[in-house]
């Protein structure tokens, strides 16, 4: 059990002790109940304390809690009949203390972080490395405190080549001084962030680091070859990486698309005044052109389907392109590479507000409802897509698109073509209903965010 377990089960035992104390449970029945739930608390692995976000800690938290929640009932109910007011007061108990758990264990990793977290030096000076700075900078909940990098590409027999960012937030040591990286600020964990290394460089990195750390951690490229189901298992003295997904189990897929139509009634509802809105505010700025946008994307198995959304560009958009590419190779050359360009004079003024907040997309509501798209799920490409979409096309396809999904919430902006596919891809063979929960709540935190990375 790491210090922060420590710390955390003695606070949460006592709240959920004092907390037991104001129902009325006789004694005995209160001291059973508190042994059920540490032993939940401890089945769910809450107190080892790996470098957790907020996401996993609370998925062990529900786990733990309705595990608990029915043991307690099975015991309670066993001996005594089913009193149907002491099954409320248990109910009430566990809703309350699961509350102040989740508001306890938040706070623990706020107030306890400086001596707790892990200091940590990230290996590589790339996009990479800079994207894991910012994960562990934004994310304090894993307890991750980036200290410095390295730069590998300093050394000639690595054979690392790795664009360094510029402007760095931390300092950059050279891969000849990375003892010194590490006494300098007492690392105790290294994040290899080189998704391209090769074999004999990659042997020779984490063979270092194993012998001046602790913990060792390495960002793979996202292919097919691993997954969340990933496992390393020693087969009779071979070491095998055993790579699976299962088959979408019925209930799950039931489960997704009931809670599709659930969430489409309120946002069609939702629809009526923003479009008023949207109305207004073009008519306003001279613009009398419809509303909405209708086009063709690709649906689950190929299937075309005609996408809603709110015009945010000019009439005439297609043409538009078409002409500016014409003119400028470099707008090409951007659109190629993207399929978007950052700078996009054909988005209107009202558009680009609608871009930045993700409004747009508020009429594909009825194409959940329609069943045509999900909540969640890959990002729906255009038919002449597809032919740049490869072998990451089959995947894709495998699932429905989604107003939302892995690359709104992981770059958005920033993340080009090519990257935005490996990340749908990699929705495909990891989906489950908690990533579904997982993505959109980072959605909502995205369009209510002061920071958030707006869509162009």
């Amino acid at each position: 059990m790491s210090k922060l377990g420590i710390i955390k089960c003695g606070l949460e035992t006592l709240c959920t002790w004092l907390l037991l104390l104001l129902f009325p449970f006789p004694m005995n029945i209160r001291f059973r109940f508190l042994i059920v739930w540490v032993l939940m608390q401890f089945i769910a692995g809450r107190y080892r304390h790996k470098a957790l976000l907020v996401w996993d800690e609370l998925k062990f938290l529900l786990v733990s809690y309705i595990c608990g929640y029915i043991a307690s009932l099975m015991m309670f109910s066993y001996g005594h009949g089913f009193p149907w007011h002491d099954v409320f007061y248990l109910t009430l108990f566990y809703a309350i203390d699961f509350i102040v758990v989740v508001i306890l264990n938040r706070y623990a990793h706020l107030w306890f972080w400086n001596h707790v977290k892990h200091n940590v030096l990230i290996i590589g000076t790339g996009s990479e490395a800079r994207q894991l700075y910012s994960v562990c900078r934004r994310n304090r909940f894993s307890l991750m405190d980036p200290l410095a990098f390295v730069d590998c590409s300093s050394d000639p027999s690595l054979h690392v080549v790795q664009e360094t960012e510029e402007k760095l937030p931390r300092k950059v040591y050279p891969w000849q001084k990375l003892e010194k990286a590490v006494a300098d600020h007492d690392i105790d964990t290294i994040l290899i962030a080189i998704p391209d290394l090769g074999k004999s460089d990659m042997k020779r990195i984490f063979g270092k680091a194993y012998d001046l750390v602790p913990n060792v951690n390495f960002m793979p490229r996202i292919d097919g070859e691993i997954n969340f189901a990933s496992q390393i298992n020693d087969f009779d003295g071979s070491l095998l990486i055993a790579t699976s997904r299962t088959r979408d189990p019925y209930f799950q897929l039931a489960a997704k698309r009931i809670a599709d139509i659930i969430a489409a009634i309120p946002g069609m509802v939702i629809l009526v005044p923003l479009t008023i809105y949207v109305w207004v505010s073009n008519r306003r700025n001279g613009d009398r052109d419809p509303v909405f946008f209708v086009q063709e994307r690709i649906g689950r198995d190929g299937r075309l389907f005609k996408m809603y959304k709110y015009r945010t560009m000019v009439p005439g958009a297609e043409a538009i392109l078409e002409e500016m590419m014409e003119q400028d190779p470099a707008i090409r050359e951007e659109y190629e590479v993207n399929k978007k360009l950052k700078d996009d004079p054909r988005i209107t003024k009202a558009g680009k507000f609608l871009r930045e907040k993700s409004l747009d997309e508020f009429p594909q509501f009825f194409n959940v409802l329609k069943g045509d798209m999900s909540l969640v799920g890959p990002r729906p490409y255009l038919p002449r897509e597809k032919e740049d979409m490869g072998d990451q096309y089959e995947d894709v396809i495998a699932m429905k698109p989604g107003i939302t999904g892995m690359w709104q919430t992981h770059g958005r902006s920033d993340v080009d073509f090519d990257q935005r596919l490996e990340l749908d891809a990699f929705y495909y063979r990891n989906w489950n209903l908690w990533l579904d929960f997982v993505l959109l709540i980072r959605t909502v935190k995205s369009m209510l965010g002061k920071d958030d990375q707006g869509a162009y």
